[in-house]
């Protein structure tokens, strides 16, 4: 194994309350839409691509204003983490640190452009990834951009870690071994391995 891909979002970390935040202010602006958004409501579209989630989350609203408005949310979103960050699981850092010594570490999230670098400029830890890839970027799937991520910086043996059925079905379209994180936001099945923690990724590859 000479390296690690992440997922961020239920993997990494927590970020719903500050996202919470952000889509709930903005969508105050927006007469056609009367609820507020919920934690549940989040912690059902985690691994979802922006246009799936908008969709899932404002069901009567057309999609020409669900575009807009989740565009707007995205980024008062990407503010909001700026400032605010979201909670990291427990000894994130720590870990990232340990496992960056000996194994090439990236990020490949179904994120919107600017999600992670928001991420990276309030918790500061940029300094331990190598490469992310996201959709917003690419227009890829998570697994293209898995496949992505190891032909740009030829890797040859990675793993990657994530907390869905999406992340699974991603891994295995790019051909490599899936570790699921089970503290997070999905339930799966079928993995190559499991964590219950963050830091049991020391456990097993430390």
């Amino acid at each position: 194994m000479d390296s690690i891909i992440f997922d961020l979002d239920g993997t990494i970390w927590d970020p719903i309350d500050t996202v919470i935040e952000a889509w709930n202010n903005r969508i105050k602006k927006h007469g056609q839409i009367n609820r507020e958004l919920t934690r549940a409501d989040f912690e059902s579209v985690m691994g979802l691509q922006m246009p799936e989630i908008s969709a899932k989350l404002f069901p009567n609203v057309n999609e020409e204003t669900r575009d807009q408005v989740s565009r707007e949310c995205c980024d008062a979103e990407e503010e909001y983490i700026k400032r605010q960050g979201g909670q990291l699981y427990p000894q994130v850092e720590e870990v990232l640190k340990k496992l960056s010594e000996k194994y090439k570490l990236f990020i490949v999230s179904n994120c919107q452009d600017g999600y992670i670098e928001s991420f990276y400029e309030f918790h500061k830890l940029e300094r331990y990834f190598v490469d992310f890839e996201n959709p917003g970027r690419t227009g890829l799937s998570k697994g293209e951009n898995i496949k992505l991520i190891i032909e740009r910086n030829n890797l040859t043996d990675p793993i990657y870690v994530g907390d869905t059925e999406g992340d699974l079905k991603a891994a295995r379209y790019a051909g490599i071994p899936f570790v699921y994180a089970k503290y997070g936001f999905g339930q799966v099945k079928e993995y190559d391995e499991s964590i219950d923690t963050f830091s049991d990724l020391v456990k097993l590859y430390g």
